[in-house]
């Protein structure tokens, strides 16, 4: 079957996969959408016998129906290759406190390595695909782990320019050195006095400032995005979905056939949208908790029916997921509603008063965690296992146990970890003994490995001795001008 891609907000235009990856977002402001849910066309139990590249490729292949065998093949095997420190890609732990599933086995230690290694690949292939002559600008938010990602999948690929926003305030020292320092020709990075939400507006606005996009074309530019938002991103991440599951049966936590539940520490809501489509694919999924921070909008939503950023906004732990305005959302409503109508009117509703109504009831649980919920979960299972956590980990972890007491569901679990602990390690060692409260954010690194006979991933040995090469810090609505600035 070829599936085509449309918008959530009606825009008459249907795209293939890979002109909607070139594109990244609507002219209307909506987000591709596939016209039709593709469906799974092999047995179930074939999962057990592939390994993470040719999974990607048989589910890929029925969502980028435009890829050939042979581009695709391309793409999967040159973003799945050592640059992973495990052959597996996306390890499952399991231990006596849950199954845990690592993402976190990439060159910038977090989820977002797993659709972020094939993007530049799909995009590039696209681009030959669809005659496109111009430079292709990758505009990017990041709330802490998109940014690197990208940076770094990014960094010195030919016809490509990227700038990434972050909140300047809003992400972990790591997580700033891993960006301030990338290397790359192309590469730009400016940290925003605001918030992620504040970026993510402003760099969505540009996709539809239809003024500027013509100007920056004529100047040879057009312009895409590595933030999920662009289907090139949510596509690959149905694929750990259906690796879980196989590790499931490996490990004897599960019988083939039987559903599972996925928990999903969730702030831009595209990692937890994946597992969804997993579902409608074919994967017998039985609810997807949707873990929240204190920025419980998700919570709220999923139990309320009433989503409404106009809330304090809260620096927490847990900063990638920091967000109030979860933009993949809107994907699901459309999927819900059946309606672009529906999702314009709502889209509509968010922008203008900060809110709208509509339940969702199709297999998501709300849950959230706060700070101190999630400094418990750490200790706990470190004090019963061993087993290190970070901070986005532990919300989902501490979400799980809050939804069994209320649900005391029996259906098997795999809490999805997004990020290693050392990406966090300032805040996991002070949860793990409040003594190390205070310890400067690069020692914590060395000293977590001490405590957690763990070793410092390789990635970020000795980051804080990296020359900072991006320097810019500017208002979040200079956000426009310092594009064209950096394109002229």
């Amino acid at each position: 079957m070829n599936i085509m891609y449309k918008s959530t907000r009606g825009d008459k235009n249907y795209l293939t996969a890979s002109q909607a990856i070139v594109k990244g977002i609507a002219d209307d402001g909506g987000l591709f959408v596939p016209d039709t849910m593709p469906k799974m066309d092999f047995d179930l139990s074939d999962i057990l016998s592939w390994d993470y590249r040719e999974l990607a490729y048989r589910v890929l292949r029925l969502v980028l129906t435009d890829y050939t065998e042979e581009e695709l093949r391309y793409c999967i095997n040159s973003a799945y290759d050592d640059k992973f420190d495990t052959p597996l890609i996306a390890p499952l732990t399991v231990n006596a406190k849950g199954n845990f599933l690592e993402l976190f086995h990439g060159r910038t230690i977090a989820f977002k390595d797993m659709a972020l290694s094939i993007l530049p690949y799909l995009l590039k292939t696209a681009a030959r695909k669809n005659g496109v002559a111009e430079k292709i600008v990758i505009l990017t938010a990041t709330s802490g782990d998109t940014g690197k990602a990208a940076l770094e999948g990014f960094a010195d690929v030919e016809g490509t320019k990227i700038i990434v926003f972050f909140p300047e305030e809003g992400v972990s020292d790591v997580q700033k050195a891993q960006m301030v320092t990338q290397k790359g020709a192309n590469t730009c990075v400016a940290g925003i006095r605001g918030n992620f939400d504040d970026a993510q507006t402003a760099v969505k606005r540009i996709f539809t400032d239809k003024e500027l996009k013509a100007e920056l074309k004529d100047r040879g530019y057009v312009f895409s995005s590595a933030n999920s938002i662009n289907i090139g991103r949510l596509a690959p991440q149905i694929v750990y979905y259906f690796y879980a599951y196989a590790q499931m049966v490996k490990a004897g936590r599960l019988n083939m056939g039987d559903k599972i539940n996925f928990t999903v520490p969730t702030g831009n809501f595209g990692n937890i949208l994946a597992g969804y489509y997993a579902k409608n694919m074919g994967l017998p999924v039985n609810k997807l908790v949707c873990a929240s921070n204190d920025n419980k909008v998700l919570y709220d939503f999923f139990g309320t029916g009433t989503y409404d950023i106009n809330r304090d906004f809260i620096v927490t732990v847990s900063p990638s997921m920091d967000i109030l305005i979860s933009s993949n959302l809107e994907r699901l409503l459309y999927h819900v509603s059946g309606s672009v109508e529906k999702t314009a009117e709502l889209m509509k509703s968010l922008s203008e008063g900060g809110k709208y109504d509509f339940k969702v009831e199709d297999g998501f649980v709300g849950e959230f965690a706060t700070v101190d919920e999630t400094f418990a979960g750490i200790k706990e299972v470190f004090e019963d296992t061993s087993y290190v956590m970070d901070t986005h980990t532990a919300v989902a972890y501490s979400a799980y146990k809050k939804y069994l007491n209320d649900a005391r569901d029996a259906t098997p679990n795999v809490i999805v970890s997004t990020a290693s602990p050392y990406k966090f390690a300032k805040d996991v060692l002070k949860a793990i003994d409040p003594k190390y409260d205070g310890i400067n954010p690069f020692e914590a690194l060395e000293k977590l490995s001490e405590v957690s006979s763990t070793p410092v991933p390789e990635p970020i040995k000795g980051i804080d001795k990296r020359e900072v090469l991006h320097k810019h810090v500017i208002d979040r609505d200079e956000i426009k001008d310092f594009v064209k600035e950096q394109l002229n």
